[in-house]
C-alpha cells in the first residue's frame, strides 16, 4: 500500500505585510501544504533557506535590497533547491523567470484557483525530481518552450516556436510573432543564450532571428542585408552575415527551413 504524499513545506517571500499574510493564509488552507514560513525581505529569505529545507518558495520579484531574482539565483546554488513560484505585479519578467527554472509565475492579486494550480505543479515537479526520470532532465527546456504572461483576468501563452525574431528595446525586448508583438523586460543577450538550442541566432547588435522562419535574404537600399520572415524584415550586420548564411544552408539541408510554408 502506497503512503500519502508528504505535505509541502513552503516559504513565502514578500515585503508587503498584507500581501505576505494573505498568501501565507491561502497556502495554509491548501490541502497539499503543511508548514508555511514567511520572510519580509530577500535577506531574511536567504537566512531561512540556509537553515531550513523547503519544498517550494513563493517569491516576490520587486523588493528592496535583494530582489526575487537575486534570491532565485541563491536558490539555484543549493544542493537540493526548492521549487520556485514567482509572485509579482508585473508580467514583464516571465521569460527570465522560466529561464531561472521557475515552476510557475503568478500575477497579483493571486486567485485561489491559480494558486492551487501552482501547488499542483510543484507536486508534479518534486515527484519527477525524486524519481530521476527523463522528464526531469528536459524540464527547464520545456518551461522555456512556452512563455506565460498574465494580464489580470487574461493569460497569454506565447510559444517559442511562434516567435520569428526578437528586437532589443533598451532594457526590454520585443518578441515578434505572426499574430503580433509582446514587450518583456529582459536582456537580448540572456535570451540569446537560453534560446540558442532552439535555433535563435544573433544577426545584429539589436536582433535575434529564428533560423527556421527565414524564407530568404535580401539586399535593400535602406537597410542593407535583411533576413525576411513573415513577421517582418530583420537587419543583418556585416559581421553576422556569413554565419547566418551558413546556418540557413544547414537548416535547408536538414529540412528545418521555411516553417511558414508547412
Amino acid at each position: 500500500m502506497s503512503s500519502a504524499p508528504r505535505a509541502l513545506q513552503v516559504l513565502v517571500v514578500e515585503d508587503e505585510a498584507s500581501t505576505r499574510e494573505e498568501l501565507a493564509d491561502l497556502l495554509a488552507d491548501t490541502p497539499e501544504v503543511g508548514e508555511v514560513y514567511a520572510a519580509e525581505s530577500g535577506a531574511r529569505a536567504v537566512q531561512l533557506l540556509g537553515a531550513t529545507a523547503f519544498d517550494a518558495v513563493f517569491l516576490d520579484i520587486s523588493m528592496p535590497g535583494l530582489d526575487g531574482m537575486d534570491v532565485a539565483r541563491v536558490i539555484s546554488q543549493l544542493s537540493a533547491p526548492p521549487s520556485i513560484v514567482f509572485v509579482t505585479a508585473s508580467e514583464s519578467h516571465a521569460i527570465e523567470a522560466f529561464g531561472i527554472g521557475a515552476v510557475d509565475y503568478l500575477l497579483k492579486p493571486v486567485r485561489p484557483e491559480r494558486l492551487a494550480e501552482s501547488v499542483a505543479r510543484i507536486g508534479t515537479s518534486r515527484r519527477a525530481a525524486s524519481s530521476g526520470g527523463a522528464d526531469d532532465a528536459e524540464g527547464p527546456r520545456d518551461e522555456l518552450a512556452v512563455v506565460q504572461i498574465d494580464h489580470g483576468r487574461r493569460t497569454v501563452f506565447v510559444r517559442r516556436d511562434d516567435v520569428q525574431f526578437v528586437e532589443a528595446h533598451g532594457d526590454y525586448i520585443r518578441l515578434h510573432t505572426g499574430q503580433g508583438t509582446h514587450l518583456i523586460r529582459l536582456s537580448l543577450s540572456y535570451l540569446e543564450e537560453i534560446w540558442a538550442p532552439a535555433g535563435f541566432v544573433r544577426v545584429h547588435r539589436g536582433y535575434l532571428v529564428a533560423v527556421g522562419w527565414v524564407h530568404d535574404l535580401r539586399v535593400t537600399s535602406s537597410s542593407g542585408l535583411v533576413a525576411c520572415t513573415p513577421a517582418g524584415d530583420v537587419p543583418v550586420s556585416r559581421r553576422h552575415a556569413r554565419s547566418l548564411r551558413e546556418q540557413l544552408l544547414e537548416a535547408a539541408r536538414s529540412g528545418r527551413l521555411g516553417r511558414a510554408a508547412r
